[in-house]
């Protein structure tokens, strides 16, 4: 069974270019990344994990691209009160994958999906050599 094309990279459809940012509005670190954007001038949509979840192929095609352990984010709340019977068995990137899209708040925050580029984590100085300088 093929999955349904990607609506956002349909050939004529303007947001296929637009950058896309993936976290929870409530996250300290994607409200950095929304501010940087927004100061910077740089048109983005914003995606929200709660409120749309995840597509199962977005995810697949980030850990094509991404080790699992670097999408996983171990640090974060979720993670750490998590059961352990749902958190020992985590070894590779499928049983990650599994975690990943029953709760995505387990994925490390924010992810920018920006053409061909994907960055994980919010850092000025790799967003500001992603999209360059913007004139004042």
């Amino acid at each position: 069974m093929t999955a349904p094309p990607d609506p956002l990279a349909a050939p004529g459809n303007a947001r296929s270019e637009e950058p896309v940012l993936y976290g929870i509005s409530n996250c300290d670190q994607v409200r950095k990344a929304r501010l940087w954007l927004s100061e910077a001038g740089v048109s983005y949509r914003f995606h929200d994990f709660r409120l749309s979840g995840l597509d199962p192929n977005r995810l697949d095609a980030w850990l094509q691209r991404l080790p699992w352990d670097a999408l996983l984010n171990r640090r974060g709340t979720t993670w750490r009160t998590l059961d352990p019977a749902r958190r020992d068995p985590v070894t590779d990137a499928s049983s990650a994958a599994r975690l990943m899209l029953e709760d995505p708040r387990l994925i490390k925050r924010p992810v920018l999906e920006s053409g061909s580029d994907l960055l994980i984590g919010f850092s000025a100085a790799r967003y500001q050599s992603l999209f360059g300088q913007k004139d004042s």
